[in-house]
């Protein structure tokens, strides 16, 4: 078994457009994925994270506004699934809620480990 990190971008201006009741429904949506993610024992990990942050150069350590310029390449989230290869993984993320956007995608990726000693 792999852990493949989950990178869902896009999506926020349809987000910031749902009523309350929306936003709402679509939580219930998040719970119902990761909740069967975890039962089949396949859940690692996973949070939404916040629309404001910075950008950090490291070139003369210039600090920016961003996340990102274009708020489709904006990280919204992640989630952390155990899968036996990339290919399973897909298959784990498929009904995931986060493609109810138009503008929403996903990066699956392989976590690779690094030895620190």
């Amino acid at each position: 078994m792999s852990n493949f990190l989950c990178l869902f971008r896009g999506g926020f201006e349809d987000y910031n457009k749902l009523t309350q009741e929306e936003k709402e429904a679509l939580n219930d949506d998040w719970k119902k994925w990761l909740e069967e993610l975890k039962e089949q024992g396949k859940l690692v990990d996973g949070l939404p994270l916040s629309q404001d942050g910075k950008v950090v150069s490291a070139k003369g350590g210039v600090i920016t506004n961003g996340p990102f310029a274009e708020g489709a390449e904006l990280v919204g989230g992640y989630t952390i699934i155990s899968a036996q290869d990339i290919e399973e993984a897909l298959q784990l993320s498929i009904n995931n809620p986060h493609f109810n956007f138009a503008e929403g995608t996903m990066e699956v990726r392989e976590i690779v480990s690094l030895e620190v000693q």
